[in-house]
């Protein structure tokens, strides 16, 4: 079976798209390469062009009828950015994927896994959340993928289309054969900090402290990216299991996590086990804005997916680190 994955030279929908070459499903990437890159494209089927050009969509159906499923990771997904310029995140992310959706019913496709995110949820006291979590998303960015999954389930049960999405919080790592990994040379999230002030001899901020948690900071709930994709295959290969197509469902949501998080500060010391290099770190007050956090619990992903994940922070982290020496000789900038 052909899956074409929109947004497949991205960081996560590239890494998908390498899993599913390695479970035997061929990828046929669609991505504008808006934050995406072509050389994660090489080697692969790969159509340039935005989610939202309908006879583009089409045209890749009709070249490969044999796609039998649809990945629909793109997106911007940038927090603040999504705050500064809601206009634009609400225009790429819902308005294009309406377009997209609807092109995707129109050519027969009934299986759509969506990338979603488990920012959407209020996270309970224990900062804990599930598939029947409140949905309250902070963010522009968050209420995107709130709304596009209400549109899928709602789409879903109008048409043939049948809908998986899969929420989940914070990948690291990087495709543990090195074809793939994070496009940003300086990332801005904890991991992509950290590597910043080892490699340069700065000072880390650990900023916020005095969190209700475990042990003060923040608690995050980190996946593996390449945990993340297996997850998305097995959705693949399970999907007429989990909704089939003659089934009383045509939606469902799936938590996917590690189910206890990460504090910041555990995750600072297995950075230091791992990077095995000096590291200054300075505990700070919380900035504006700033959370306690959640992780995710994952027992429907066991149940529907038969998928938990098998690799730890610790190989994230690693796999982050040579990705970060390896970039520069995959990527031209």
């Amino acid at each position: 079976m052909k899956v074409l994955v929109a947004g497949g030279a991205g960081f996560i929908g590239s890494t998908i798209a390498s899993a599913c070459l390695d479970d035997g499903l061929e990828p046929v990437v669609l991505d504008n390469l808006c934050t995406g890159r072509a050389e994660f494209a090489r080697d692969r089927i790969f159509y340039r062009g935005d989610i939202a050009d309908g006879p583009l969509v089409d045209r890749i159906f009709a070249e490969h009828p044999e796609i039998g499923a649809v990945v629909h990771a793109a997106a911007l997904i940038v927090v603040p950015e999504s705050v500064a310029e809601p206009l634009r995140y609400y225009r790429e992310n819902v308005a294009k994927s309406i377009d997209f959706i609807d092109h995707v019913v129109r050519n027969g496709c009934q299986r759509y896994l969506f990338s979603s995110s488990a920012a959407i949820y209020r996270p309970g006291d224990d900062f804990s959340v599930d598939e029947n979590s409140p949905i309250e998303p902070a963010s522009p960015y968050a209420r995107t993928k709130a709304m596009m999954e209400e549109i899928l389930a709602d789409c879903a049960a109008a048409t043939p289309l049948r809908a998986l999405s899969l929420r989940y919080f914070n990948p690291v790592g990087a495709d543990p054969q090195m074809r793939t990994g994070l496009q940003i040379r300086r990332p801005t999230h904890v991991l992509g900090k950290l590597i910043t002030a080892a490699e340069n001899g700065e000072e880390f901020l650990l900023t916020g402290v005095d969190w209700p948690t475990r042990d003060g900071s923040g608690i995050r709930d980190y996946i593996h990216v390449w945990d993340l994709a297996q997850a998305h295959v097995r959705a693949l290969r399970r999907f007429d299991e989990v909704l089939p197509p003659d089934g009383d469902r045509s939606y469902q949501a799936i938590n996917l996590g590690t189910g206890e998080g990460t504090t910041v500060r555990e995750f600072v010391d297995a950075f230091r086990r791992v990077a095995d290099r000096p590291l200054r770190v300075r505990e700070t007050a919380a900035r504006p804005g700033d959370n306690a956090g959640s992780f995710t619990r994952s027992a429907r992903s066991r149940e529907l997916l038969d998928w938990k994940p098998e690799l730890t922070v610790e190989e994230g982290i690693r796999h982050s680190l040579r990705w970060s020496e390896l970039r520069d000789s995959v990527l031209t900038d």
